[in-house]
């Protein structure tokens, strides 16, 4: 996923699909600056709980198995409208130095869970930073 310089806060999604939900569960993820030379500035990082995807371009999530099935979720980035937010439910909130990259990897029972529940999901914020150019990379377990 990845965000140029935009209005919108959101670097990018991923919800269940509104047909057909599947539980979804984020193990690993990694943000960076984006292709452009990063600046010398903080910004705030977050995901947080959505129940709307908001208006973005699709992503086609790319399966780490080859023999798996194509992704029944929903995956998105550069937002036009930001998703839905659901209030009081930030899941991680960090602040990171433009120019250093970060990873999580949840330990194993811990990774940030998406109900089997249409069109709920996870967006990935930078909430302190609009114009900022970023890219962030999820890896999602679809059950």
């Amino acid at each position: 996923m990845t965000r140029t310089a935009s209005a919108t806060l959101s670097v990018g999604n991923v919800t269940s699909d509104a047909t057909t939900p599947r539980r979804l569960k984020l193990y690993d993820f990694l943000f960076s600056s984006a292709e452009a030379a990063p600046a010398d500035g903080n910004s705030l990082w977050q995901i947080q709980r959505c129940t709307t995807a908001g208006t973005a371009t699709t992503v086609t999530p790319q399966a780490i198995d080859p023999a798996d099935s194509a992704a029944l979720f929903d995956a998105a980035q550069a937002h036009t409208v930001d998703p839905t937010l659901t209030a009081n439910a930030i899941l991680f909130s960090q602040g990171l130095n433009q120019r250093a990259s970060f990873r999580w990897v949840a330990q194993p029972g811990g990774e940030l869970v998406v109900p089997a529940t249409a069109s709920n999901g996870l967006a990935v914020r930078t909430p302190t930073a609009a114009l900022v150019q970023c890219s962030a990379t999820l890896y999602v377990e679809e059950q």
